[in-house]
């Protein structure tokens, strides 16, 4: 006998439809709802089509586990608890771990040839049986909570999916491999620096000279991309009007699954949870997942303290191997996803309120070959001190500024790690994110060009912590860089073929945003050389070129450090940015930062080019800015 005052009946397949008393009626009968309950549950699934069990719990009026025991007592099925009575892991040879994920089931029991196979949507199962259908073997269906179902197919089956998901990406496409061990990728790299050492020696001018004039030809690219891209914001960039997305004709509403990746959080979950549970989507088809790390018990614990609503889930990914990352924790996490968009936040993240409905909406109404949205990242603590203040200018250049200049370019968007928005069918085409790549957005970003899909640009902001202590603002820098040239590497393996995929001009964007970037942090030290002639010093250009080409050489990059300025103060003079005016003339010293992370990420790059250097949240006691629509 069940907890609704019925007796289940042995596992056999489920009755047409037709015989069966409504699940509603049930839920009513037992008193767990009344029928006003009944009656708005129901009209409010004519708009969404969800199922009528999880409407009712994403409205707080029942729980999962009624639910589940309803649709036993509907079916005439065995109730299982799979948290008190698990599947032996042998179970896992009568299902693959895909068809347990596709069909959202996982094998209990085999009882001779007959195999116990537990389920959340019984309904489904004679479908699912005629797919399943294996030589002498026959499946039956018992009842499991879907969340049960879920930690089941991780016990079962994670090292499996682990694996598959540090490898999903083919190898033509990814850095996995690099054989990072081998002693000859170290002997190359002290084997370049003798021979510069040498060079140095014998001759120090001319060395110094063509350093000089290899850091001109990257940053010529670097400032004719500024100088295109900060024309293009200024002149032929036009907002979409919020006003303009509510006049859309009706359509209907996606499940839309968030992935929120966390590692070593003891001071973000309850603030993340307080800030998703304002947003506006409706709950019955929005999925928060939580993933977690094997082994992180501290972030296991503070979400242990913490009540999550019915639509949380949280996803723990095996530790099948010494790599740890984000990519890899996503990809894994991906497969137990139930929406057909797939968004990313990271932990610190506090979102505008309404920013799924938009985002869908866009979706809804664009064409197909967008395959991606980006919003805007925005910082909250950038009061906190002097590098926030400049980290959050740096940023409203570049997601104010620059990056709408660059899509209105035509050129490729290289992703952020956050408020991304993918169609689920896309982003498993692509097989998800590299797992070995530090800067997995920025990679797929350029993935997603290169098999002819779009990045879209959309106005709704994420606010989140801007990293404000010098330290931890290199290592988080050196990551971004060691990644960028860890992604001109791997898509510059055939560039014949690159330059065919997305043209000449996407391609020498490709040069100017992973290289030139890159090579601009390096050779930072020597551009700030050109200050010696300043103080009366005489300049190893001068020598060799003389001091005609010094001279110019001097004026094109006081020329880029002009535009650069510029581009923050257009950046600043927003309403929210405005106090940040008078730092913009700081910006020269702030960068001096990520030369020291550029010299860190080519250390890592030769050494260790897996590790992923995390960044700390939570970290300020700022308040945050209210997630609000605008």
């Amino acid at each position: 006998m069940n907890d609704l005052g019925l007796n289940y009946t042995s596992p056999e397949l489920a009755e047409p439809a037709g015989a069966r008393v409504p699940l509603g009626r049930i839920l009513v009968n037992a008193q767990l709802i009344d029928q006003a309950d009944l009656v708005l549950a129901l009209e409010h699934q004519q708009s969404i089509k969800v199922p009528l069990g999880e409407i009712l719990v994403s409205q707080g009026l029942i729980t999962p586990v009624q639910v589940s025991q309803a649709l036993a007592t509907q079916h005439h099925l065995q109730l299982v608890d799979l948290a008190a009575d698990p599947p032996n892991p042998t179970m896992a040879k009568h299902i693959s771990a895909l068809d347990c994920l596709r069909y959202g089931i996982v094998p209990w029991r085999s009882l001779g040839n007959i195999v116990l196979v537990a389920t959340s949507a019984p309904d489904q199962f004679i479908q699912i049986n005629q797919d399943l259908a294996a030589s002498g073997m026959s499946f039956l269906p018992v009842i499991a909570d879907e969340r049960q179902i879920k930690q089941s197919i991780s016990e079962v089956y994670g090292a499996e999916l682990a694996q598959r998901a540090a490898t999903r990406v083919p190898p033509i496409e990814s850095c996995r491999t690099w054989r990072v061990d081998r002693p000859d990728r170290r002997a190359w790299a002290l084997g370049v620096c003798s021979l510069l050492s040498t060079l140095i020696i014998l001759q120090p001018a001319w060395t110094f000279t063509l350093i000089i004039l290899w850091a001109l030809c990257t940053s010529l690219l670097t400032v004719s991309l500024r100088s295109l891209a900060f024309f293009a914001r200024l002149f032929l960039c036009d907002d979409p009007a919020p006003s303009a997305l509510a006049t859309k004709e009706k359509f209907q509403l996606p499940r839309v699954s968030v992935l929120v990746p966390l590692l070593h959080e003891k001071e973000i979950a309850t603030a993340l949870i307080a800030r998703l549970t304002r947003l506006t989507y409706p709950k019955s088809l929005l999925q928060i997942v939580l993933v977690l790390e094997e082994g992180d018990d501290m972030t296991r614990e503070t979400i242990a303290r913490t009540t999550l609503p019915s639509w949380f889930d949280v996803i723990e990914v095996p530790q099948a191997n010494r790599l740890r990352t984000k990519p890899r924790a996503l990809n894994y996490a991906l497969d137990f996803c139930n929406g057909s968009i797939i968004a990313v936040w990271d932990a610190e993240d506090a979102p505008e309120v309404d920013q799924i409905d938009r985002i869908v909406q866009h979706f809804a109404h664009a064409p197909r070959n967008v395959a991606c949205v980006q919003g805007v990242l925005d910082y909250y603590n950038a009061r906190t001190n002097w590098i926030s203040r400049c980290f959050t200018i740096e940023y409203a250049a570049w997601w104010r500024v620059l990056l709408p200049g660059i899509a209105r370019l035509g050129l490729i968007i290289p992703l952020g790690g956050t408020t991304l928005f993918f169609r689920r069918d896309v982003l498993e085409d692509l097989c998800g994110w590299d797992a070995h790549n530090v800067t997995e957005d920025a990679d797929l970003g350029v993935r997603l060009a290169r098999h002819g899909f779009k990045t879209d640009l959309l106005p709704t902001v994420t606010y989140e912590e801007a990293n404000f202590r010098p330290w931890p603002w290199v290592k988080q820098r050196s990551r971004w860089l060691k990644g960028f040239l860890i992604t001109w590497c791997v898509h510059m393996r055939k560039p014949a073929q690159l330059l065919r995929e997305v043209g000449l001009a996407r391609f020498l964007g490709i040069q100017t945003l992973f290289l030139a970037t890159f090579n601009q942090f390096i050779c930072a030290p020597l551009l700030w050389s050109f200050c010696l002639t300043l103080f009366g010093f005489s300049h190893p250009v001068e020598i060799t070129l003389g001091t005609t080409v010094l001279g110019w050489l001097f004026y094109f990059f006081v020329f880029a450090e002009v535009l650069n300025i510029s581009i923050a103060i257009k950046a600043a003079s927003r309403a929210e940015h405005r106090h940040l005016l008078p730092w913009v003339v700081t910006l020269p010293l702030y960068f001096i930062l990520g030369t020291f992370a550029a010299y860190k990420a080519l250390y890592e790059f030769v050494v260790s080019p897996f590790y992923w250097d995390k960044t700390q949240h939570g970290v300020t006691t700022q308040s945050r800015k209210p997630a609000t629509p605008g």
